[in-house]
C-alpha cells in the first residue's frame, strides 16, 4: 500500500514553510491546481535538509510535483551550504570581454556545476539564466546579467545553457521580454520601459531569438511597455503568445514570475492574477511565500474548472534527463575554480 495520492498536476507554483514540510504545507499542496513548488532561501539550510524536504514534497503526489530554486549564483542562490558559492553572471562577462573562449568555457562549466549540484538534492530545475541586458541603471538586475551587449549575452547564455544540459537539467530564460531596460524593482512598483516595439527586440530580443530552440522554458518579465502594451509582459497574449509563439517561434513552457509581487496587481486580487496570466499564455502561474494567497489562488481555480486544464504534460518536458556520462561535480568543480584563478 502507498499513501501517494493520484492527482494530477495544475499550473500553480506554490511554495512552503520552513524546512521540513507542516501539516498544513501538506495539505495544500494535495490540491489540484498546484503543479510545483518554488523553493527559497528559508528552506535551505544544507544539502541533506534540502534532499530531504524536496523528497518529502515528491513523495506526496503522483504525478510528482515539479520542484524549482532560483539558483543563478551571485546574490540569487538559495542554496549556499555545501556548494559551490557561483559567482555573478555578470563576471562571466568581465572574462568574455578579456578572451571569449574563456569567458564561454567558464559560462558553461557555471551552468554545469549548479545543475549538478542542484540535481543531487532531487530539485528539478533553476530558473536561470537571466538573460536580461545588463544596463548600469538597472540596480535589480545589474551584475545578475551576463554583459551588456545582446549578442554578448545570448553567447554566453548559449553556453550556460549547454553546461546546464551537459549535467541533466533544462533550462529557463528570464525575464522574458526584458527586465534590464529599468531601474525599478518589480516586488515594489511596477518600472515603466518606454521603449518601443523596435526598440525592445533589437536589443532584448536578441539572446531569445538565438536561444529559441536551447531554452527549455521562460520566465515572464512584470515591467511595463506603455508604448507597446497595456498590460504587463505576463498578462499580455501580444507578448507571450504573438511575439514569443509566433515571432520567437518558442515552443516550451512559460512561467509568470511571482504573482504576489506589487508589479503583477493591477490585473486584481491573486485569483483574477493566476486567471489573467494563464488565459494570456502562461503555463505556470507562481504564487509564493503567501499560504493565505496560495490558498485564495486554489479557491479561484475551483471556481473556475472550465479556464484551467491540467499540465502533467508541461511538467515531463522539464524533468531532468540524463547528463553526459563525463559529467562529474568534482571534475567540474576543480576546473571551473582554476578557470576563475586565471582571472583573477
Amino acid at each position: 500500500m502507498t499513501n501517494t495520492a493520484q492527482i494530477p498536476l495544475g499550473p500553480i507554483m506554490a511554495s512552503v514553510s520552513g524546512v521540513e514540510l507542516t501539516v498544513s504545507c501538506r495539505e495544500r499542496l494535495l490540491h489540484p491546481a498546484i503543479g510545483g513548488v518554488v523553493l527559497f532561501a528559508e528552506n535551505c539550510e544544507e544539502l541533506a535538509q534540502v534532499s530531504h524536504l524536496v523528497a518529502a514534497i515528491k513523495a506526496l503526489r503522483e504525478p510528482q510535483l515539479l520542484v524549482a530554486v532560483d539558483q543563478e549564483g551571485g546574490r540569487v542562490q538559495r542554496i549556499t551550504e555545501g556548494v559551490v558559492k557561483l559567482q555573478p553572471a555578470s563576471h562571466y562577462g568581465s572574462i568574455y570581454d578579456r578572451r571569449e573562449v574563456d569567458g564561454c568555457a567558464i559560462a558553461e562549466l557555471g551552468g554545469m556545476l549548479m545543475a549538478l549540484e542542484v540535481l543531487q538534492t532531487g530539485i528539478d530545475i533553476s530558473f536561470a539564466p537571466v538573460v536580461d541586458i545588463n544596463n548600469p541603471d538597472s540596480n535589480v538586475i545589474g551584475d545578475r546579467a551576463l554583459h551588456s551587449e545582446p549578442h554578448t549575452v545570448a553567447s554566453l547564455a548559449e553556453a550556460w545553457v549547454r553546461g546546464v544540459h551537459r549535467a541533466g537539467m533544462k533550462a529557463v530564460g528570464k525575464h522574458f521580454p526584458g527586465h534590464g531596460g529599468v531601474s525599478g524593482d518589480t516586488h515594489t512598483e511596477t518600472p515603466i520601459d518606454s521603449r518601443n516595439i523596435h526598440e525592445v527586440m533589437s536589443v532584448d530580443l536578441i539572446p531569445y531569438k538565438r536561444l529559441s530552440t536551447s531554452l527549455d522554458a521562460v520566465m515572464t518579465a512584470h515591467v511595463g511597455f506603455p508604448e507597446i502594451t497595456s498590460a504587463i509582459p505576463t498578462y499580455s497574449p501580444f507578448w507571450l503568445e504573438h511575439i514569443l509563439r509566433e515571432v520567437l517561434v518558442f515552443h516550451g513552457p512559460v512561467f509568470s514570475d511571482d504573482l504576489l509581487m506589487a508589479a503583477a496587481a493591477d490585473a486584481g486580487d491573486i485569483g483574477t492574477r493566476v486567471l489573467t496570466a494563464l488565459s494570456s499564455g502562461c503555463d505556470f502561474a507562481l504564487v509564493c511565500q503567501s499560504e493565505e494567497g496560495t490558498v485564495q489562488a486554489c479557491d479561484e481555480l475551483n471556481l473556475n474548472p472550465d479556464l484551467w486544464k491540467p499540465i502533467d504534460w508541461r511538467v515531463d518536458e522539464l524533468r531532468p534527463h540524463d547528463p553526459d556520462p563525463d559529467c562529474s561535480i568534482e571534475l567540474c568543480r576543480d576546473e571551473y575554480n582554476y578557470l576563475l584563478d586565471q582571472y583573477g
